[in-house]
């Protein structure tokens, strides 16, 4: 195979999904809270538009939370971000190995910010304002 062919995979659209045991909180909180124009529900998701990109909450029975980033938004200004998503009533994650700043906040040793906060049945979410889009 030639490396520059491209595969069917690198010329479609990419479908994210979390997970919820309580699709109606999910949805209230991805729509009302995060601002995702809701698309549909059916039994298996509800279905969200994320900035173009098809976002699946699937409803599942349980689950376990992963302990680790699960989805996240490549932001153009961080700061505008988390004070638009705290007045909304979203808390952000604490770190005590990181150096947050006091809304959050973290800069990594390459310049990217993060900050960190969570769903209602905890997926952990994020923001990133990557180095060469700060000003």
């Amino acid at each position: 195979m030639n490396p520059n062919d491209s595969s069917a995979l690198s010329r479609s659209r990419v479908i994210a999904f979390v997970s919820t045991c309580e699709p109606g909180r999910a949805k209230s909180f991805y729509a009302e809270k995060l601002g995702l124009r809701f698309v549909s529900e059916d039994p298996f998701a509800v279905v969200f538009d994320a900035g173009g990109t098809m976002l699946r909450v699937s409803i599942v029975p349980r689950m376990t939370p992963a302990d680790h980033t699960v989805l996240g938004w490549d932001v153009a200004d961080i700061d505008a971000a988390v004070v638009d998503l705290a007045a909304r009533g979203i808390q952000f994650e604490r770190y005590d190995a990181l150096a947050q700043d006091g809304r959050g906040i973290w800069a990594s040793p390459h310049g990217n910010r993060v900050a960190w906060f969570k769903d209602p049945d905890g997926n952990l979410l994020s923001l990133t304002q990557f180095a060469e889009k700060q000003s």
